[in-house]
C-alpha cells in the first residue's frame, strides 16, 4: 500500500507524529523515501494571542519549527517547505496551499501523497483532505485519522466511518516507546498532545466525502469548547459551516 516516494502533507508540526509515525518507520523500513511539507508553522497569529503573550509570539514559531526540525530527524523525513501561516489559517487560503503543493510535487515526484482525515478534528486538517480529493486523479493519496469526538466521545487513531479499505496497524512496544519519545519532541504542545492513543495507527485510501456538510453530526472536537462566552485564544470558534463552505468553493 505504501509508495516508494511519499510526501506528507503536515497541517501543522506534529501531525505527522500523531497521525503517522509507526507507518513512516514501516514505510522506510520498506525501503520508501519519505519528505514532509509543513503549510503552517503550527503557532497561533499574534493578534490571537493574549496581549501579554504577544512579545513573545516569535520565539514560540522558532520552538516549534526547532522541535518539527528535531522529529523529522528522528523520523528519517525531509522537510521540503515551510508554510509562513499561522495555524487556522491554512483552510481559508485554499488555492494558495494548493498551488504550494503543486510546486513541491514537481520538485520532488513524489507517487503518493498523505493527508489527515475529513474528521472534524481541524479545520486546517479538514482542509487539506480536500487538497487530497482534487489530487487523487493524479497521484495515489491515503488518509490518516488523527482525532475525532464523533458521538460525543474523544477518539484518536480511528476513522468516524470503517470500511474494507482501512488498514489498522497495531504498534509493537518498540514503536509506541518511539512515538512517545517523538510526540516529546514536541513539548510545546505537550497539553495538547497527552491522552492521545499510542496503541495504533490507521490509514487507507483516501475516500469520497460530502464536503458540502461537516464531517459528522453534532460537537466537532474543534467545536467543544464555543460555548466559552469570550475569546480564548485556546479556542477555535470558527463555524463548521463556513470550512465546509470554503472547501466546496475551493473544489468548484
Amino acid at each position: 500500500m505504501f509508495g516508494r516516494r511519499i510526501l506528507i502533507l503536515v497541517a501543522h508540526p506534529d501531525d505527522e507524529v500523531v497521525a503517522c509515525a509507526a507507518c513512516v518507520a514501516r514505510a522506510r523500513t520498506q525501503g520508501a523515501t519519505v519528505s514532509a511539507l509543513y503549510l503552517t508553522d503550527g503557532c497561533l497569529s499574534e493578534e490571537t494571542l493574549w496581549p501579554w503573550q504577544r512579545k513573545h509570539h516569535e520565539d514560540m514559531v522558532t520552538r516549534r519549527h526547532l522541535e518539527a526540525e528535531a522529529a523529522a530527524t528522528s523520523l528519517g523525513i525531509l522537510p521540503v517547505g515551510w508554510g509562513n501561516r499561522p495555524a487556522r489559517a491554512l483552510w481559508r487560503e485554499l488555492p494558495i496551499v494548493f498551488e504550494e503543493v503543486n510546486i513541491a510535487i514537481s520538485q520532488y515526484k513524489p507517487d503518493q501523497i498523505w493527508v489527515p482525515a475529513y474528521e472534524g478534528g481541524n479545520p486546517d486538517h479538514d482542509a487539506l483532505n480536500a487538497i487530497g480529493f482534487k489530487l487523487k486523479s493524479r497521484l495515489s493519496v491515503l488518509e490518516f485519522p488523527e482525532y475525532n469526538y464523533f458521538g460525543g466521545e474523544m477518539r484518536s487513531q480511528t476513522f468516524i466511518s470503517s470500511g474494507t479499505s482501512e488498514h489498522i496497524v497495531t504498534l509493537t512496544l518498540v514503536e509506541r516507546a518511539a512515538k512517545r519519545a517523538l510526540m516529546e519532541i514536541y513539548a510545546s504542545e505537550k497539553s495538547n498532545l497527552s491522552g492521545l492513543k499510542l496503541d495504533q495507527e490507521c490509514y487507507r485510501p483516501l475516500t469520497t466525502y460530502d464536503y458540502a456538510q461537516p464531517p459528522h453530526q453534532g460537537t466537532l472536537w474543534y467545536t467543544r469548547f464555543q460555548w466559552v462566552p469570550f475569546r480564548h485564544p485556546r479556542v477555535d470558534y470558527t463555524s463548521p459551516e463556513t470550512v465546509s463552505n470554503a472547501i466546496v468553493s475551493f473544489l468548484s
